[in-house]
């Protein structure tokens, strides 16, 4: 097995893990049961919107951080944190196309498990060749390819909201799988490392925990 493809074995242990704790979330939980309301969809934005934002930041923090060696990768992420800097935009868009005021998404704050990811992206990113965010990527990008188009078709039938108030989703949805087959590209050009992977497995585990944990502080 390559070291690509065991790397890719791993991290897919790990986002099987972490698919079953998001099922686990109270947020999840009402969506998935028809129980989902139109205030926790708001916070859904709300809070979705907070991580949306610095993703662009992080990557581009990381890409800043990486040697002339990988060049290629710093390219890579400078390139994925200009196509994605603007999302934050569409969930705001949502919000207001399902009836919320364009100042309370903005005015947000972030709820403990928010605060908690974004510490440990940030801090992850200002390492020297922060290699190990891949790790963070692959589940990031893999909700969106996974999750992202089923969990907006849920909100759009069960709220009865128009195709406009569930853009983000859907748009993820639809265009993260390419972005999977981006990170398979960005894994070949640090691997073979065994440090690396570790790290990078290390790094999807801690980011897996967290990004549940930000689901679940927004339902308590």
């Amino acid at each position: 097995m390559s070291d690509v493809a065991d790397t890719l074995r791993r991290l897919t242990i790990v986002f099987t893990a972490f698919e079953g704790r998001l099922e686990q979330t109270p947020l999840i939980r009402k969506l998935t049961r028809g129980r989902f309301e139109l205030a926790d969809y708001h916070t859904f934005l709300v809070q979705l919107r907070q991580q949306v934002k610095e993703g662009a930041l992080w990557m581009s923090r990381a890409a800043s951080n990486i040697d002339d060696q990988h060049l290629e990768l710093r390219s890579l992420l400078m390139r994925h944190a200009v196509t994605e800097h603007r999302d934050f935009r569409l969930l705001e868009a949502d919000f207001v196309a399902s009836g919320g005021a364009l100042e309370t998404i903005q005015n947000g704050e972030k709820n403990v498990g928010s605060e908690a990811l974004s510490a440990w992206m940030y801090h992850q990113a200002s390492q020297a060749n922060p290699f190990g965010l891949l790790g963070a990527m692959w589940i990031i990008e893999g909700l969106g390819s996974i999750k992202a188009q089923e969990w907006g078709r849920r909100v759009k039938e069960t709220l009865a909201l128009p195709d406009e108030a569930v853009r983000f989703l859907l748009y993820h949805g639809e265009n993260d799988a390419a972005h999977i087959e981006e990170f398979k590209a960005m894994l070949a050009m640090v691997l073979p490392d065994e440090a690396a992977s570790r790290r990078i497995v290390r790094t999807a585990e801690v980011t897996a925990r967290l990004y549940a944990l930000q689901i679940e502080e927004m339902l308590t």
